[in-house]
């Protein structure tokens, strides 16, 4: 079992930049694939970024591509969302998820439902 932290949310400027950590709590976080969803107000859960055990396998959504790079430190128990170029459109509570083993691809990486554990989410506001 997996327990789930984010940490980094706030306040920025337009342009701005801002990194999200995620710290997990247990054993062999290493196994674990890892995402971030983000929800704004009123609306659905939708992907961000996520990678594999390794971090050599990642995925983003078009949104962010090139703005957004996740990352993670397994000495750490740690995953990162660094996010450079915010926009106001990337206001939204921002949640790291965790997946075990099995299938990965970017169809399950996407899914919210395909993730068993998650944190309790770190506001974003971007200003414009």
């Amino acid at each position: 079992q997996v327990q789930l932290v984010e940490s980094g949310g706030g306040l920025v400027q337009a342009g701005g930049s801002l990194r999200l950590s995620c710290a997990a709590s247990g054993r062999r976080f290493s196994i674990y694939f890892m995402g971030w969803f983000r929800q704004a107000p009123g609306k659905e859960r939708d992907f961000v970024a996520a990678l594999n055990w390794s971090g050599d396998s990642t995925y983003y959504a078009d949104s962010v591509k090139g703005r957004f790079t996740i990352s993670r430190d397994n000495a750490k128990n740690t995953v990162y969302l660094q996010m450079i170029s915010l926009k106001p459109e990337d206001t939204a509570v921002y949640y790291c998820a965790g997946r075990d083993g099995g299938i990965w691809s970017p169809q399950i990486a996407g899914t919210p439902s395909s993730y068993r554990y998650w944190g309790q989410g770190t506001q974003v506001t971007v200003s414009s």
